[in-house]
């Protein structure tokens, strides 16, 4: 479908039907492709006079193909977060050409930032004057988005760290290595995002459309922005790997424990098990068979071997 949006509108146009009698209004400040199809790709490359990508050449992974110019337009490509309040967040990337006229974007999906801009602008149509403008507030808000999903995914991890670290028998760690697993998902995804951002801002930021003090500011506060973002992303990513470790060192020790009492209730068993098993067999010849004392010995002989081995093992420090 194609959405437009004018020069201080408060909503945007109705979604076009009919491409055959539709124009490009003069005063479009930005030209929404979602979920577009061949007609309404053709239809608008005829209005602009420029080249709408492909899906398939959007996800190509190439900085050639995600980042050029063409026919006097800027075209790049960002993997957008989607599903954001999910565990496991999803990545598509959104194309962004930057015209002398209005802005276009070609998405496949529905990013939470785009219905967040849209909220905006009905609220502050004075936002909505020109493409390069726009550009920089749906920027803005592909970075506070990606703020907020790093903020939830932190929480989690110390959450998940409380678990680990609760020193309580029984904590589970079968679940919380599947949620630390989520929450490296997650952390890469949000990478991923940041990595094209921070291309794209680069870019942007050399290009003629961008060339007064406030929009070349803004640039650099959003690049800036993706830095540190990337820095703390990088520091839940190693309190993620450490978590990990530990958890993984912790059922070792789990186990261990419990081999441990095994290993020390069969070396405490096996002497009595012994005279026990020597005083069953069934010789015609055993003294201590006639003896009045001789099973009540025997039943000491097993709980003094039984005590002993234990007795030592507390002396050595092994348990």
């Amino acid at each position: 479908m194609i959405r437009v949006h004018r020069a201080g509108q408060t909503r945007p146009d109705p979604i076009v039907d009919d491409l055959s009698a539709w124009r490009l209004p003069t005063d479009a400040v930005w030209i929404d492709l979602i979920k577009p199809t061949e007609e309404e790709d053709i239809a608008v490359e005829k209005a602009l006079g420029l080249s709408v990508p492909t899906r398939a050449e959007m996800a190509e992974l190439e900085a050639s193909s995600r980042i050029y110019r063409e026919n006097g337009a800027a075209y790049v490509t960002a993997d957008v977060i989607t599903h954001g309040d999910e565990e496991i967040p999803g990545v598509e990337p959104v194309t962004f050409i930057i015209t002398n006229g209005p802005l276009v974007t070609i998405r496949y999906v529905d990013p939470k930032p785009f219905s967040i801009l849209i909220d905006r602008l009905e609220r502050e149509p004075h936002l909505c004057t020109s493409g390069p403008e726009l550009f920089l507030n749906l920027m803005e808000t592909v970075v506070d988005r990606v703020s907020s999903i790093l903020s939830s995914t932190v929480n989690r991890v110390e959450a998940i760290a409380g678990h680990v670290f609760s020193g309580r028998k029984g904590v589970g760690f079968e679940k919380l290595i599947t949620k630390l697993g989520r929450a490296q998902m997650a952390n890469a995804r949000i990478e991923q995002s940041l990595a094209g951002l921070t291309r794209v801002f680069a870019f942007v930021g050399v290009d003629d459309r961008m060339d007064d003090d406030e929009a070349r500011a803004r640039l650099r506060s959003l690049a800036r922005d993706a830095d540190s973002l990337t820095a703390h992303n990088h520091s839940v990513a190693a309190s993620i790997d450490f978590q990990l470790s530990a958890a993984l060192g912790l059922i070792n020790i789990e186990q261990s424990s419990i081999i441990k009492i095994f290993s020390v209730a069969a070396v405490a068993f096996l002497p009595p098990t012994l005279i026990a098993s020597i005083y069953g067999m069934n010789f015609a010849h055993m003294p201590e068979l006639r003896q009045p004392l001789g099973y009540p010995m025997a039943l000491v002989a097993m709980i003094v071997s039984a005590v002993a081995p234990l007795a030592w093992f507390r002396k050595k420090g092994w348990l």
